[in-house]
């Protein structure tokens, strides 16, 4: 009879053990769903915020650098426009010359292309930019593919807190191809002259990748190629020939 009631008195307290186990798992998936969805609600949007500008600014450094090499640098610019006159040597027209416009485009995004991809994976050696136009990133994180270093202490949104915490590594990944063409405007400057601004604008998709979340940005950035000044009457005809030619290269 004794062995009976202390069976029983066993089996009661496992059963209170099991009970309180299972609670205790209980209150944990709770706690774990609270901190997801704190996380997901305001941490994530705030730390998307600050890798979405890191991603932003290192992408126009490396574009802004390729149209340097391979336009300012290296193209006469006079070359660039098919300008003809007519016997009062008045200007008629004025077009684009399609080999240096074609030129101009897929250099600038086979540059530019090469670059993302070679910073996305962290081979720094290869890249092709002017010195130090990276020199304000830890080459280091770069060889592995870390853009930045986000502090974890910014989601308090308190300058004291700003830099504490760990850090969290930003990554991205270029998506799709990018696509370029040439923009144009010309505007009146002074009495009976003409101003045309050529630029290349090049639009892009990157992913921005957080250790718990990412998030497609697409970058659409227009950089001054030329400024051209035509002296005298306004032409009566402006053509663009290559009507405004995009270039899309594959990954």
């Amino acid at each position: 009879m004794k062995r009976k009631i202390h069976l029983k008195r066993k089996f009661h307290l496992f059963k209170k053990k099991i009970n309180v186990f299972i609670l205790i798992i209980v209150l944990l998936i709770i706690m774990l769903i609270i901190v997801f969805n704190f996380i997901n609600l305001k941490v994530n949007p705030i730390l998307l915020d600050y890798a979405q500008m890191e991603a932003r600014k290192i992408a126009s450094i490396i574009i802004n650098d390729a149209v340097k090499q391979n336009i300012t640098d290296d193209i006469d610019i006079e070359e660039l426009f098919i300008i003809t006159k007519d016997s009062n040597n008045e200007v008629k027209t004025i077009d684009f010359n399609p080999i240096i416009v074609n030129q101009i485009l897929t250099e600038t995004t086979i540059l530019v292309q090469n670059n993302l991809r070679y910073l996305e994976q962290g081979k720094i050696e290869s890249l092709n930019l002017a010195n130090n136009a990276l020199i304000d990133y830890n080459q280091d994180k770069l060889k592995q593919g870390i853009i930045y270093e986000i502090p974890s202490g910014i989601i308090f949104g308190n300058s004291f807190l700003a830099n504490l915490g760990p850090k969290i590594p930003v990554r991205f990944s270029l998506v799709g191809d990018i696509i370029g063409y040439i923009n144009t405007n010309v505007t009146d400057y002074g009495i009976n002259n003409a101003l045309i601004e050529v630029n290349i604008v090049l639009e892009l998709s990157e992913q921005v990748i957080l250790p718990f979340v990412t998030e497609k940005i697409s970058i659409n950035t227009t950089i001054p190629v030329a400024l051209k000044l035509i002296q005298g009457s306004v032409p009566n005809y402006y053509l663009n020939g290559l009507n405004s030619p995009s270039i899309a290269l594959p990954n």
